[in-house]
């Protein structure tokens, strides 16, 4: 594997593909916390040009992390089909570039692609792909995935309504849940982040959500975003969970400092297998984030760029239903300003969806991060035009429990509005029967929770 190049009378040496990626990446205060960026811009675009032209079998031969010495790696590894990996195997990341972006490359065609890539070969298209390149090649991509209703299909947006509580009351939650369905979200599922992580907690919460959709019909599925353990135990004790939650990391330090393993996903696999609510087949939400293996010391010296790529080679073991990164949630010190998530939250879909994975993003920002509204707006339109399946919305876009910035009701109705985007077909269906939605139109009753009362 070429290591050294020459650039602009200049030769850099690099000592490992691990180190190729990081310095390839583009600027992530992450990276320079680690110790592992670029010094300059310089060094990038020279690591940029070694990565482009090495091939896809230098990628598989050089593992960041070998499997032998991490679950997440041997998962990755166990799910390439070997046969279709040999028929890629000699291109170079260049010629994937170039075959994702071509007008006569199709969804099936990426489709196929898909299973001979890892995790690592993703990441390393990423990097050479300006935020256009990573919009043109995502839009083509299509995942349906269904839970109680399928959502992904082209032309739509779905959205999750969260109406979170800081103290978790079960009518502050409900009157939340009125407002987002009043704008149309809610497609995608009703997902609740606790503040008590209890069994009994969890199951009064689903249990309220469940009431709702019956009582309404409403064509959607529920989930409380507990750890998994707790939303197992809740389901052994007779919660009606229709879904699966748990944050993922890209490697298995990460994920063991979750508090999770790839043999505790695989036994709440079966427990919601046999004991969910849904009809399935897809009955996982997991949600992932650049950085977060920085955060536990659990990255091993690799960028957050390719460790976020192995969170969905992960993810796809578990044929998740939904899958979002929480773009900029965990705060500055890994994504400095809105450029940074603005980059990672375009990065991010194009890496899931690639892999095969129904991907949304929670467009956000936390209060000390210099980035604001606009900042989000305009990456959630840009999700919009790349197909994104689904944005989060909270009131007002403004999570009074997790005490983040993020897109409300009306800012994911109005994405669908100006791109020409609809809801999940089943449920505007619904939107039509209640007088909110006529011909994807938001009507005069829309945004009235009182509907509900």
């Amino acid at each position: 594997m070429k290591t050294k190049i020459t650039l602009l009378n200049k030769t850099y040496q690099f000592n490992s593909l691990k180190e190729i990626l990081a310095k390839a990446n583009e600027e992530k205060s992450g990276d320079q916390l680690a110790g592992i960026a670029a010094n300059d811009a310089q060094e990038r675009l020279a690591a940029r040009h070694l990565l482009a032209d090495l091939t896809l079998s230098d990628i598989r031969n050089n593992p960041v992390l070998p499997p032998e010495e991490d679950e997440v790696s041997l998962v990755i590894e166990e799910s390439i089909n070997e046969k279709i990996y040999q028929s890629i195997a000699n291109w170079t990341v260049s010629d994937l570039r170039e075959i994702l972006l071509a007008e006569s490359t199709t969804n099936r065609e990426i489709s196929r692609i898909r299973r001979g890539l890892t995790s690592e070969m993703v990441a390393a298209a990423a990097k050479i792909m300006s935020n256009l390149d990573l919009i043109q090649a995502t839009s083509k991509i299509e995942v349906v995935t269904q839970c109680n209703y399928p959502v992904g299909h082209k032309g739509t947006l779905a959205g999750r309504a969260q109406p979170n509580h800081p103290t978790d009351s079960i009518q502050g939650i409900r009157a939340s849940l009125y407002e987002a369905l009043s704008y149309g979200i809610g497609d995608a599922v009703i997902g609740i982040n606790p503040v008590i992580d209890s069994a009994e907690s969890v199951k009064q919460i689903l249990q309220m959500t469940k009431e709702e959709i019956d009582r309404f019909q409403i064509p959607t599925q529920n989930c409380v975003l507990a750890h998994v353990t707790t939303q197992m135990r809740a389901i052994r004790n007779g919660a009606p969970s229709d879904l699966l939650f748990q944050s993922l990391a890209g490697t298995e330090a990460g994920n063991t400092a979750f508090g999770i393993s790839v043999g505790l996903l695989d036994e709440a696999n079966d427990l919601i297998q046999k004991e969910g609510t849904a009809a399935g087949p897809n009955l996982w939400y997991f949600e992932t984030g650049q950085g977060s293996e920085l955060s536990s010391d659990a990255h091993h010296g690799i960028d957050q760029v390719t460790l976020e790529a192995r969170c969905y080679g992960l993810a796809k073991k578990y044929k998740p239903f939904i899958v979002n990164t929480v773009v900029g949630f965990i705060g500055p010190e890994y994504l400095y300003n809105s450029k940074q998530v603005i980059r990672a939250g375009l990065e991010d879909h194009f890496m899931g969806k690639l892999q095969g994975i129904p991907m949304g993003v929670d467009v956000c920002y936390t209060n000390h991060m210099k980035a604001d509204q606009n900042d989000m707006e305009n990456l959630a339109v840009l999700l919009g035009s790349a197909g994104v399946n689904f944005l989060i919305g909270v009131p007002m876009a403004d999570d009074c429990m997790l005490n983040y910035q993020s897109t409300s009701f009306h800012d994911i109705a109005s994405v669908r509005r100006v791109l020409g985007l609809r809801p999940a077909p089943f449920f505007e269906k619904w939107l039509e029967k209640m007088g909110i939605m006529e011909s994807g139109i938001l009507t005069e009753r829309a945004g009235d929770p009182t509907l509900f009362m």
